[in-house]
């Protein structure tokens, strides 16, 4: 019996993320049709930011560099490409301003973190504290973009039941890029020569340069890719999703990742997976909110998916191992 239970806890996330998402969708499906899908709509919305900033993480994690300063790519990104757009009228030209800032970003934190051999945990805190004062003295209120990226339905795909309304129904085109790009992680991570090399050098990085991989030429290049993803979810939120900046709009979501991305078990799937079900949880709690229930601040439901997570998070803390050169600088070794 204990040999029985052990190995349900080994998989436990991924059963846990099945029983919750299908729960959610019988009751909700069974109440009222139309609830059901506006939540799984907003639930996709919520996930997909949070998803492709997991992804940052995973590129970063498993090339053996810790980034927890996705928080602050993520701010700047949006910030410069809001401002670019609403300045030129442009808003392809912002979403490119956007991308770049995070390959920028990304490249002073690999600088620091592999070349310099900084502590990996404050490079990413002076990452945060930069973005989060430049954009705060640089804000200005009253800036416009001419306009959000189109909305459209995926045809044939669309009119699947259910799946077709969640994820190829009403969406902007950086949101399907994503349903493209976090398998392609996949795919690149675990079936390519280029995923065998990342994943070796956040393992043993000495080993991987005894059989002539560069690591400090992977770490930089494979960060910097991160970067550029860490660009492209804060240009997806201004841009698309919101239609403005504000002051922090981040509100903690890279952090958010991070976590989501230890319970994928630095899998792109699994993250995605976890995304979903914290996107879930997250339009479940706005729409109690709409409803109202008596007697329950809004603040009590608000906090929902984030004491879900934690929960969620110490269930499984115990049964991941991050790669076992994460945080750690590699100094090459001379002959």
């Amino acid at each position: 019996m204990g040999r029985i239970l052990s190995r349900i806890n080994f998989r436990s996330w991924k059963f846990l993320i099945g029983l919750i998402v299908l729960v959610t969708w019988i009751y909700c499906y069974v109440a009222n049709q139309d609830i059901t899908n506006s939540v799984v709509a907003s639930g996709m919305r919520f996930a997909m930011p949070l998803a492709l900033a997991a992804m940052v993480g995973i590129m970063c994690e498993r090339s053996g560099v810790i980034n927890i300063g996705i928080e602050g790519t993520m701010l700047l990104s949006g910030f410069t490409g809001f401002y670019v757009a609403s300045f030129t009228k442009n808003i392809i030209l912002g979403l490119v301003i956007s991308i770049l800032t995070g390959v920028l970003t990304s490249f002073l934190h690999a600088m620091m973190t592999i070349k310099w051999k900084m502590d990996q945990i404050i490079a990413g805190t002076i990452i945060n504290i930069l973005a989060s004062g430049l954009t705060s003295f640089l804000y200005k209120q009253g800036s416009t973009i001419p306009n959000t990226w189109p909305i459209f339905d995926i045809p044939i795909l669309s009119n699947i039941p259910f799946i077709g309304h969640a994820f190829f129904s009403q969406q902007g085109p950086i949101q399907y890029l994503g349903l493209l790009l976090i398998p392609g992680i996949w795919v690149m991570m675990y079936k390519t020569r280029w995923g065998l090399r990342t994943r070796s050098i956040g393992e043993n990085p000495g080993s991987a340069d005894t059989a002539g991989i560069s690591v400090i030429r992977m770490r930089m290049i494979n960060v910097m890719i991160g970067g550029a993803i860490g660009g492209l979810v804060g240009g997806f939120i201004c841009l698309e999703l919101v239609g403005s900046f504000s002051n922090n709009f981040t509100a903690g979501a890279g952090f958010t990742a991070l976590a989501l991305m230890i319970f994928g078990r630095w899998n792109p799937l699994g993250a995605f997976a976890a995304a979903i079900l914290f996107g879930l949880a997250q339009a479940l709690a706005t729409q109690l909110q709409i409803f109202g229930i008596n007697n329950v601040p809004n603040q009590f439901i608000t906090m929902l998916p984030y004491v879900f997570t934690i929960l969620v998070l110490a269930f499984a803390a115990g049964k991941v191992r991050p790669p076992a050169a994460a945080g750690k600088s590699y100094e090459k070794e001379k002959s």
